[in-house]
Parts: C-alpha cells; structure tokens; sequence
C-alpha cells in the first residue's frame, strides 16, 4: 500500500496513534489457530528477548559521555548521526547480541537498538536539568529565594520557561540523595538507576522481513503478519514461524489513513497494539483568529469556557455568558483513592521497616498482600485520571466547535504555586490533570483544524474583564460585603459575576490581542504565548453589548388584538373555597371525597410529634411544634374533602377568586 496520501490546499498530514487488540493469530506454517493466551505467550517470548538486549545496552551506556554523544547529534568523525535510533546506535558502534545459544534474526536486534537508543536520547534533558539544579544549589531546598530561582532559570537550558515544579521536583530528588548519602551526587546517571527496558514490540524498526501490515478486504479490518518464535529460547531459525493477526481497526482511524507497522504491548494477559497511522487534517493557523474559545482552570468547577469575537474595529465581545464542566464528584473519588493510597503506602512501609527484607516473616504475607492493593489502586486512579481528561478536552473541544472558534486559549497554570492555602489545597492542586487535559485537548483540538495556544495566567481572575481594574471578591452575589473569592464585582464599572467566568473572558481576549505574539515549540511542536505585552493588554477588554430595554413602538399597522380576560383559565370550574385557607387555590391532589377515614400521609396538619422533641441542645424545631413539619414555611393547599363545594358563580369572568 501506498506511504504518501494526497493532501489538498489547506491540508496537512498528521501522524496519531489508536489503540487496538490482538485477539488471536493462525500459525502459517502449521495452520493452527492461536487463541488470545498462545498469542500473548508468543509475543512475551519475542518481548522478552528484546528486553534483555535492550537492557545490557542500557547498562553498558549509562553515563554522561555515552549519552551527551548520542544527543549532541554527530558521531566521532563529525558526520551527522542518522535519525532513527538504532541506525545512530549502529554507527557509534553500539551493538547487541542474544544470550548465549539462541538465535535471532536482525531485525529483533534492531528492536532492542531502538528501544535503548530512545531511552539514551531522553536522558539528555534530565542530565542537562540535574546539572544546572546542582549548580545553583539553593541555601534552603525547601524554599528558594527570587535570586536562587533566576540563577537556576539561567543555568536550565530552557529555564525560563520550565514549569516551577519540574524544577521543584529535581530538587526534591537531590535531596532526598543527600539525605540518604550525605553528599551531593555528581550527575543524574548516579542520582538515578538504569531504566528498566520495558517488554514490548517496536515494529517500527522493522521492515517486511519481520512484519508486514495492511488492509483487509472488509471495511475497519487489517491484517498484521509478523515473525514470532515458537519456543522462549529459539535455537535456530526453525523456530520462528510466521504468524497472521486480523486486527479490528478503531472506528476513530478514517477510511483513506496509511497504516503504520504497530507497537505491541502485554497487558494483563492480552496483546495491546498501539496502531500509528497517517491522514489528512485542516492546517492550525498561529494568527488570524477571530472567534476565540477562553478556557479557565478551577477546583470544583473543573473547567470554565466561553467564546468571544474580535471585530474589524478592535473591540471584543463575549458570545453568550459561557459555560462550565463540572466534575465534582469525580474529583471527590480521586481524592478517596489518594487518601486511600497514602494509607496503603504508610503501612506497607512500616511493614518493610518490621520484616528488613525477611521473606520468612510473620509479616511478609501480609507486605505482599498491601503491595498488590497498592498496584490495583494506582491502576483505578490512573484510569479514573484518563477519562476525567478525555471527557474535559471533548468537552471544551464542542464547545469551540458549537462557537465556530478557530483556536483555544487556554490559562497556562505550570509554574502556579499555592502559597498560604494549607497542605490539603496544595495536594489537591498538585493532583489536577491538568497537562493531560491539554494534550489531549490538543489531540480532539488538530482533528478539526483547531488551534490550542497557551497564554499566561497573570492577573485574568484579579482584574476585571470589561475595564482592568482590580476586582473586589466576595463569598456570593448576596453577601457583598463578606469575604469569599468565588463572586467578582467591579467597583469601577459595576461588573460583577462569578470568578471563572470573568477570568475566560479575560484569557480569550487576551489571546485575540496577543494573536502575533504565537510561538511554537520547536520540540514539542506546541503553541504558545510567553509574555504579555502592556499596549496591547490595554486592548484585551470585553466591549458590552447593550442589551435592548424598549421595543419599537411605532404605528406601522393595526393594533394587536387585546384579550378580555388578562389570565387564561386552565379549567371552567374553579378550585373549591375552603373555610381556613385563601381562595382560588388548587387541591392538594386528586383523592377521591367519598373516603371516609383518610390516610395520615394525606392530612395537612400534621401533629407535633413528626419528629422528636429534642431535650438537650438549643436546636429546637419551630415547624415541628406549628404542625408544619420541617419546612415552616411550605405550606400546601388544604385537601379537597375538607372543603364545602360551592356553585361555579364566576365561571367565564375572566376573574380569579
């Protein structure tokens, strides 16, 4: 099959990755279908091959000359190293083999090159971030001081735009390394250990001598045929035989994208494949936007979003009073599974300190035991967290949509630090998803030709949106003179609304006014706005829209027709008087009045004893003791057989009694 699809004006291809499963397998050589269990057995066999080399590589080139080779992007005679991993592995010369008396074919080889030439590429950042954190290492860990932060910004390639608790955290391992040493270390390669290499199938290191994918006839289906061996420790070449996996092809992945050769992966028995494929989306433009989507970030209310337009005159109006993805509950949840996690952490630690390593231990059951609650809960939190995210991006994503925005700023909260809110509000901070939230916004966002930009958080929640100046913050609309943060009212222009939804409008015309001002990351790819621009933050205000007080009344035809009666009447006959209770009012329900004992449930007076008298305590039930319940005030329509039925005398009048 073709690479290379047919890109029209205006297009661009996108390379994205969905998940699918391989359910079973025919062995061609035998003609044997494979169920899911042999397969994943095959494939753990490949997996584990691969591993192992990639590992000894791993541990053979853990340090800082290896690694600053392989990232600085040229070998030893100064040419320049090729991109794939295992080719720029096989010209430094860094090569793997099999265990002893076991044979693979090159291509496995290839695989384990790759895998371990990634991992050495990553480290690079981490090196280069160790080392700047160690050399401006602050007085007090714990706290730096503004000159330490611009000293460790300055000595971080990137720093003055690295998130604040990256940088936190590098520190937080450095100390931790002291504490247990007592020195500082030298580099990371002896802060860290070697990485694991991970039990998976880079097939995309291979070519059509290992695996080979490509459509099936049927619609949504594919064929993947690749090499597994029939045995952990192949002895020949005898021993790897060809095996065909008809894969389900998701519905998200077009009819007209080029499928690439997959990554497979173990997971709880089942073979995972990450299915890359190719196809055409609209380009993202930097500028040039005109409907904008502002995204702010809260606690409880997760997400705040609303659209505005930039006119050709420069002024900015919101569309529409916005609207909020709220997702208490789920947070809630998370919150329970942390807790419960940071308990199971507590005592299995405890338990490790009590056995020291002792498999025979009275404890040591129970040790394994808490470890494997440990794995499953991390897995809910972790599943709990993915689709708290895709559910918020695909969220924010139709709203942008429905608006008709061509791009979506959202409130850049990496280097946010809460100071003075208390342990628990800092934890729950730090537990926010959000980076998954925008990456995956980013995701949904490119499929439609949306642009993602983050924008600086400066100031959008403590100045108002329709004039900058400072807002007052108060508890609610109703208690305006208490304190509170949720309600914003402006004491310039008398704006005043709830916090959020005053800070999404400040993001969207922000962005709309520092539109030129776009960068993008060459690494990453991402886009972003670093700094705010004071002439045109002047610009970023709301413009209200006048709302219409007085229709137009002038005589341009006949008078409307008045009715007689003011108040249509819903029935002919009107509710029946009673002797205690206003008139005109509906009976409490339909019951029949021919009951002579009627029900306790159906009386409206209800006796003092509905509920217990308290005799201790100042609580005291006033509606209880009127014989009104515990609603003193919601008083219903005394019953139908209580009244006297009186002839209709008003029926028609257009009155109501």
């Amino acid at each position: 099959m073709g690479r290379k699809i047919p890109v029209a004006e205006g297009e661009t291809t996108r390379t994205v990755c969905a998940l699918g499963l391989l359910r079973t397998g025919v062995d061609e050589k035998t003609g044997e279908l494979l169920t899911i269990s042999v397969l994943a057995e095959r494939v753990g066999w490949a997996a584990d091959l691969v591993s192992g080399m990639s590992a000894a590589l791993l541990a053979a080139h853990w340090n800082a000359a290896d690694v600053g080779m392989l990232a600085s992007g040229e070998d030893g005679g100064g040419r320049t190293l090729p991109s794939n991993a295992w080719m720029a592995l096989r010209r430094l010369g860094w090569t793997a083999a099999p265990p002893e008396h076991v044979r693979v074919n090159d291509r496995i080889v290839r695989m384990a090159q790759e895998q371990a030439g990634r991992l050495l590429r990553s480290v690079k950042w981490r090196a280069d971030l160790t080392a700047g954190v160690l050399a401006t290492w602050p007085a007090d860990p714990g706290k730096r001081t503004s000159e330490e932060w611009h000293a460790v910004r300055a000595a971080v390639p990137g720093g003055q735009h690295q998130p604040s608790s990256v940088i936190s955290s590098r520190t937080r391992q450095i100390a931790a390394f002291i504490k247990e040493h007592d020195r500082m270390p030298v580099d990371v390669f002896e802060a860290e250990s070697t990485p694991k290499a991970a039990r998976l199938l880079l097939l995309s290191a291979c070519d059509g001598q290992q695996a080979i994918i490509e459509r099936a006839d049927a619609p949504g289906r594919a064929l993947l045929r690749l090499q597994l061996p029939t045995r952990p420790d192949p002895r020949s070449y005898r021993d790897w035989t060809w095996v065909s996996c008809p894969i389900k092809l998701p519905p998200t992945i077009p009819a007209g994208a080029v499928l690439h050769l997959p990554t497979l992966r173990l997971h709880q028995g089942r073979v995972r494949a990450d299915l890359a494929f190719t196809h055409a989306v609209p380009k993202t433009a930097r500028s040039g936007h005109a409907v904008a989507l502002g995204v702010d970030w809260g606690l409880n209310t997760l997400l705040s979003a609303g659209a505005a337009r930039l006119h050709e005159d420069g002024r900015i109006t919101a569309l529409g009073a916005g609207g909020m993805f709220r997702a208490a509950g789920v947070l809630a949840k998370q919150h329970r599974l942390r807790r419960l996690s940071e308990h199971l952490h507590t005592r299995t630690g405890r338990y490790q300190r009590l056995t020291a390593g002792d498999e025979q231990h009275v404890l040591a059951a129970k040790h394994t035991v808490l470890s494997e609650e440990i794995s499953r809960v991390c897995a809910r939190r972790s599943n709990l967290n993915g689709a708290l995210a895709w559910a918020a991006a695909r969220w924010a994503v139709d709203q942008a949509i429905a608006a008709g925005a061509s791009v979506i700023y959202v409130e850049d909260l990496r280097s946010m630090e809460a100071h003075g809110m208390g342990r628990t509000f800092n934890t729950r901070m730090s537990q926010q998803v959000r980076r998954q939230i925008v990456d995956r916004m980013r995701h949904l966002a490119a499929e439609t030709g949306i642009a993602v930009v983050t924008v600086p958080a400066r100031n959008t929640s403590r100045h108002c949106p329709q004039c900058l100046s400072p807002l007052r913050h108060r508890k609610d609309p109703d208690r305006s003179t208490g304190p509170g943060w949720k309600w914003a009212i402006c004491p310039a222009c008398s704006w005043q609304g709830d916090r959020d939804q005053g800070a999404w409008r400040r993001i969207a015309s922000r962005g709309l006014t520092h539109q030129t001002k776009t960068v993008c990351d060459r690494t990453t790819g991402d886009l972003a706005i670093r700094t705010v621009v004071d002439t045109l933050e002047a610009g970023a205000v709301i413009t209200p829209t006048t709302p219409k007080t007085s229709r137009d009344r002038s005589k341009t035809g006949p008078t409307r027709h008045q009715a007689t009666r003011p108040t249509p009447r819903r029935r002919r006959t009107p509710s029946p008087v009673g002797s205690s209770g206003p008139a005109g009012k509906r009976p409490e329900g339909p019951v029949h009045t021919d009951r002579p004992r009627l029900p306790r449930a159906a009386h409206r007076h209800q006796d003092v004893t509905t509920i217990s008298t308290p005799t201790t305590g100042r609580h005291r039930p006033q509606g209880a003791a009127l014989g009104a319940g515990f609603h003193l005030h919601a008083h219903a329509t005394p019953p139908r057989w209580e009244h006297i039925l009186e002839p209709d005398t008003q029926s028609g009048s257009g009155l109501l009694s």
